[in-house]
């Protein structure tokens, strides 16, 4: 791996982001050139293979989660990198920034306890077919913490049936796991064009031993894979 090229990753960093850090060194540990980018800025690097929306509270979330952080400089040149077929992933309030700005279906609301939710949760890998999940195999159970007030996934019926039928539901927490109260126990949906993904767990907290767990590494590693593959194609 230490031979392999290092793909470029922008991780962008909003006011209130505080999972950049940690998401910027889980990916170089991975094998990426990852590296932080300020939300002002008007456009990626020209050598961006993929880019993450990191954990936290953008904007202090005093509007609702990601709203206002969607209308942040860089996001204009995220949403045409993902119109044009490039790699985006959200973590968390990352995920819920991609549903406000229409790049993935449903919203995030209030968690069901009306509780703040720290703790490791159980996840159902629904498909292995995507950038996101292919070092995983089909039905792997992931060990990866959560730690959100909102992240809630809600879908209405129509919308929920179409996201089924269509497979965009890439993970879901183990039966009586669900921490949020997440519709049909949705934790982390893919755009149709399968380039776009967004998960409420924090994969960049699950790359160690040291942490309990490195099934984060399944998700982050198969992203970097697939941006390596996706500069080579560029190359």
């Amino acid at each position: 791996m230490s031979d392999a090229p290092k793909p470029a990753i922008s991780v962008v960093v909003f006011p209130g982001s505080n999972d950049d850090r940690d998401t910027e060194l889980s990916l170089n540990h991975l094998g990426a050139d990852a590296s932080r980018l300020w939300h002002g800025e008007e456009r990626l690097p020209a050598n961006t293979a993929a880019v993450v929306l990191p954990g936290g509270f953008s904007y202090g979330d005093y509007l609702r989660c990601g709203a206002i952080a969607r209308f942040s400089p860089v996001m204009r040149d995220v949403v045409r990198f993902a119109n044009e077929g490039g790699l985006v992933l959200g973590i968390c309030n990352g995920f819920q920034i991609l549903t406000e700005a229409g790049l993935l279906p449903g919203v995030l609301r209030q968690n069901s306890t009306l509780e703040f939710q720290c703790q490791d949760v159980s996840l159902v890998v629904e498909r292995t077919d995507t950038a996101f999940t292919s070092r995983c195999e089909p039905g792997d159970r992931l060990s990866i913490p959560v730690k959100n007030g909102e992240g809630c996934w809600f879908a209405d019926p129509e919308l929920l049936a179409e996201a089924e039928a269509e497979g965009l539901i890439a993970l879901r927490y183990a039966p009586g796991t669900n921490p949020n109260g997440a519709i049909a126990d949705v934790a982390g949906v893919i755009s149709a064009g399968g380039n776009v993904f967004g998960l409420m767990p924090h994969p960049e907290h699950a790359v160690d031993p040291v942490l309990g767990s490195t099934d984060g590494a399944k998700i982050l590693g198969s992203l970097v894979d697939a941006a390596r593959s996706a500069a080579f194609a560029t190359a």
